[in-house]
């Protein structure tokens, strides 16, 4: 039988500063900016998806960029690192790269055999670049980074937990995820065990608990096929306690939530039908979308959303 999980499908931040967000994720990271809309739960907000040439399932970064908010802190119960999968030989490309750019970047890091950096955006989120040469996927890049080091999509994540045993019982028995090793506290799990659907559990019983704002992650979500197999996931979930909501429309994708034990927002969506479903696959990200349900409200919202725009040029 197939998997009904196959993955992560997007992990979503809160951030700060709209522009410097944008400025950071397509600028200085390369990712493309395949949807400008609202967060559908604030329609005063904006929701940002960077990713790959498609914004493909795996590759998407999303941010919820509130003008003025306070740094959060990372702690237990969140996801406190996302870590993105680049070419095996790609690291001191990145590390001069990031460094010309003010970022503050780790020494190169070794992690179940790979070699990796870790630094943070402008509002503290944790971001890792793993090395690695079992990434087919090509990357995307706007041109100011060569496209043999651009970043391909997600490797992984790391949840910081209290505790391991309810989250894996979750991530094996209901979720097609499997144990793929321990390292220095840190305990794997795939479902392929490659770039995409990587998921580390890093033990801290003594931990404190994370504080939610800007800088900080505000739910991570797994990939199924379709809404058949989504609702084949919620109710594998329900039937084993967990409090999952309804089945939301997010326009790009369908959506469930439910907190793991350790605390995390997690959310199962589909892969279908993606970003193109409302522009071109050439123009992605460049106008600002909304649902059916605001467009009577489109000059009141956009009023209320700070301008932005697209300048990748002077990060070259």
């Amino acid at each position: 039988m197939k998997p009904l999980i196959t993955g992560i499908h997007h992990i979503t931040a809160i951030a700060g500063n709209p522009q410097a967000n944008i400025d950071f994720y397509t600028g200085i990271l390369g990712l493309r900016l395949v949807k400008k809309t609202i967060n559908f739960d604030a329609p005063d907000v904006y929701h940002f998806y960077f990713g790959d040439e498609l914004g493909r399932p795996g590759t998407v970064f999303t941010t919820f960029p509130f003008t003025g908010a306070r740094k959060g802190t990372k702690g237990t119960g969140e996801l406190t690192y996302t870590a993105f999968s680049i070419a095996a030989d790609s690291l001191d490309y990145w590390k001069t790269r990031l460094e010309r750019f003010d970022v503050k970047v780790s020494d190169v890091l070794t992690r179940f055999g790979d070699k990796l950096i870790r630094f943070e955006d402008h509002d503290g989120m944790g971001i890792e670049l793993i090395a690695n040469d079992q990434d087919d996927r090509e990357g995307w890049s706007y041109g100011q980074i060569p496209k043999e080091n651009s970043i391909k999509g997600f490797y992984g994540a790391t949840l910081n937990l209290r505790s391991k045993e309810l989250t894996a019982q979750l991530l094996t028995n209901h979720m097609d995820y499997r144990f793929i090793g321990e390292e220095n506290g840190r305990f794997r799990y795939g479902t392929e065990g490659k770039p995409g659907d990587i998921v580390d559990i890093l033990v801290n019983p003594a931990g404190n608990r994370g504080q939610q704002s800007a800088g900080t992650v505000h739910h991570i979500a797994f990939r199924t096929a379709n809404t058949t197999t989504q609702l084949e996931v919620q109710k594998i979930l329900w039937e084993n306690g967990y409090q999952v909501t309804e089945v939301k429309d997010r326009n790009y994708f369908m959506s469930i939530y439910f907190r793991e034990p350790g605390g995390v927002l997690f959310e199962i969506a589909t892969d279908e039908p993606g970003f193109a479903i409302d522009e071109e696959e050439a123009h992605l990200g460049e106008l600002l979308k909304l649902p059916d349900w605001a467009e009577s409200s489109r000059a009141q919202i956009a009023k209320g959303l700070a301008p932005v725009v697209l300048n990748t040029e002077k990060y070259v």
